[in-house]
């Protein structure tokens, strides 16, 4: 998705193909606001492949060298550390000191593939610690990879580094050949779409953690023992619902808890509004705070009466959280994972 106020796709993918304007597309700062959220992609008449399109685009800017400074610090930050936060590989397993969990290499059923932001970033860490606590509450087998973990590759593809996802794709399939895995949960519907679509020679099932928390509560493995009394609405994130479909399994968990009152945004399902955090965003700061996607969605989930806004995607959470503290929204709305408003309710 592109911000309106950059420039037409339309006419920015016909300039790419006149060589006199060429050039000017290539300087084009808009380049790199697409989220590659693919909402044109899946309204196109014609089929065109504009995700495609813009991160080919994007590539060579990168083999050009090209590239805005927070975008190519996050790419060296993955070739040397395996993350692209700029924090050492040997860090990554520190948000679960001090739980109950085991490491893969032990054997379990299940590999809990934390991902990058919230193995690194203080606030994504409490999503981390509260599937880990659902997961133990239900009795899931399964393990971590601890500091062997590596980025799953997907912003990277996105933002023009095809060559970095080849090397990761192919690293993380032998890690979990390594031990012998057979089912991945993943905290990120970014690592679930590229591990289930992206990833060739891949012979593992996938599930993202919504998908595998719906399925504990049906069999009767999860019991509520307290109530939410919030009014909730949900935001679909792209990588899990525009791109995979994945609508049900979050609205079925929100549901089963005791007291939440589900209320629905306009713009929800397959017609959900990006928060803008994908296709690389989440390392270039926003030049237009009025147009920020996030700030519309926050506005849209009040315009329902929303206490909490969920969702399932540590990219969504952070960037609509970041406009409820900037406009000092904290006694209207408050943004929650999934996650975190089931470990509340156990």
């Amino acid at each position: 998705m592109f911000r309106k106020s950059h420039f037409n796709i339309r006419k920015f993918i016909y300039d790419a193909f006149d060589k006199d304007m060429a050039k000017v597309v290539f300087e084009k700062v808009g380049i790199w606001d697409c989220t590659t959220c693919s909402a044109c992609l899946n309204k196109c008449p014609k089929g065109v492949d504009t995700v495609g399109f813009v991160t080919g685009l994007r590539q060579l800017m990168v083999e050009d060298g090209r590239i805005p400074p927070p975008i190519r610090d996050a790419l060296k930050s993955v070739s040397i550390h395996k993350n692209p936060w700029k924090i050492g590989a040997e860090e990554r397993s520190k948000w679960a000191e001090g739980l109950e969990i085991k490491n893969i290499s032990e054997g379990a059923d299940i590999l809990y593939f934390v991902g990058c932001t919230p193995a690194y970033d203080a606030r994504l860490q409490k999503v981390a610690r509260a599937i880990v606590g659902i997961m133990n509450k239900a009795g899931v087998d399964f393990g971590i990879l601890g500091n062997e973990e590596g980025c799953c590759g997907s912003e990277i593809r996105r933002m023009g580094d095809p060559w970095t996802f080849e090397y990761l794709a192919k690293e993380n399939i032998e890690t979990f050949k390594k031990y012998n895995i057979r089912k991945v949960v993943t905290t990120s519907p970014h690592c679930f779409n590229t591990f289930k679509n992206e990833y060739e020679g891949a012979d593992f099932e996938v599930q993202h953690y919504t998908e595998l928390i719906a399925g504990l509560i049906e069999e009767g493995r999860l019991a509520f023992s307290r109530e939410i009394n919030k009014t909730v609405t949900y935001h679909d994130p792209c990588f899990l619902g525009k791109q995979n479909k994945i609508f049900d399994p979050p609205r079925k968990i929100l549901a089963s808890i005791p007291g939440v009152k589900l209320v629905e945004m306009d713009r929800a399902r397959e017609r959900s509004l990006c928060c803008e955090g994908g296709g690389g965003r989440m390392w270039i700061e926003s030049e237009d705070s009025e147009d920020r996607l996030a700030k519309i969605r926050v506005g849209e989930a009040m315009c329902v009466q929303a206490q909490i806004l969920a969702t399932a995607c540590p990219f969504c959470l952070l960037t609509l959280e970041d406009v409820v503290k900037t406009e000092e929204l904290e006694e209207s709305i408050e943004v929650l994972d999934i996650a975190e408003l089931v470990i509340k309710a156990l």
